[in-house]
């Protein structure tokens, strides 16, 4: 049977995953397109229930096929989608050798590609802090290109709970980051206008700045370029 209206009690509840209160409530979360679906599969992480436009054969086999427009009614994207999974929230404790610390970062899409960069690089996991955008939300699941479902996330309310040597990145402070090190290493990062708080930067191990020509580097960048110098083979 096809789903065909917007109000079927299914699509409502689609519908409430977009607010960050229900996925906080019932520990789901939405991810929309054939890429997400496919990076949640390849991460052996399987939807609690799939949505697919019908006669696309997206998906797998019990995905519940809906009439494309009542699918494209319960998407956030602009342009709609074919496809939609629901996907539990995993959360971990902080692991190193590698951590990536985020506090303060409001945007989104700066938690989504931060997750992408700490897959790429390497990163053991992701620790969101106060105030960090939410990264099960839409545009953040999008940003991440699936790093979400392949990287372990976790909280946490302050350093003391962060794993290894603690590093504060602060704009122009400190010593160059240099990397890598000889034992587990957590890297912390806040957000572009505020930074971290200073009681956070004080009870850290260490304090250091990426050496930049500009002004300053957005979350997800910093982020990025910090991993990168702690994977980084030196040369001989």
């Amino acid at each position: 049977m096809t789903i065909t209206s917007p109000h079927n009690p299914q699509l409502k509840e689609l519908r409430r995953l977009h607010r960050r209160r229900d996925r906080d409530r019932t520990q789901r979360f939405l991810a929309e397109g054939e890429d997400l679906i496919a990076a949640a599969r390849q991460a052996a992480r399987p939807p609690l229930v799939g949505y697919r436009v019908a006669g696309s054969g997206l998906g797998a086999p019990d995905f519940i096929d809906v009439a494309g427009d009542a699918l494209a009614a319960v998407s956030t994207l602009g342009s709609g989608t074919r496809v939609i999974g629901v996907y539990a929230q995993r959360w971990a404790a902080p692991t190193g050798p590698l951590c990536l610390y985020l506090h303060g970062v409001h945007d989104p899409g700066n938690v989504g590609t931060a997750l992408r960069g700490a897959v790429a690089l390497g990163a053991s996991s992701v620790v969101l802090g106060p105030g960090c955008a939410d990264p099960h939300g839409p545009k953040a699941v999008r940003a991440s290109m699936g790093a979400v479902f392949a990287v372990a996330l976790a909280r946490a309310a302050g350093p003391e709970e962060l794993p290894g040597e603690r590093i504060a990145l602060v704009a122009r402070a400190g010593e160059p980051l240099r990397g890598p090190t000889s034992g587990p290493v957590t890297l912390c990062v806040g957000a572009e206008r505020d930074g971290l708080p200073d009681d956070f930067v004080a009870a850290a191990d260490r304090v250091a700045h990426i050496p930049i020509a500009g002004e300053s580097l957005n979350a997800a960048m910093a982020a990025t370029v910090a991993l990168y110098e702690m994977t980084r083979v030196p040369s001989p």
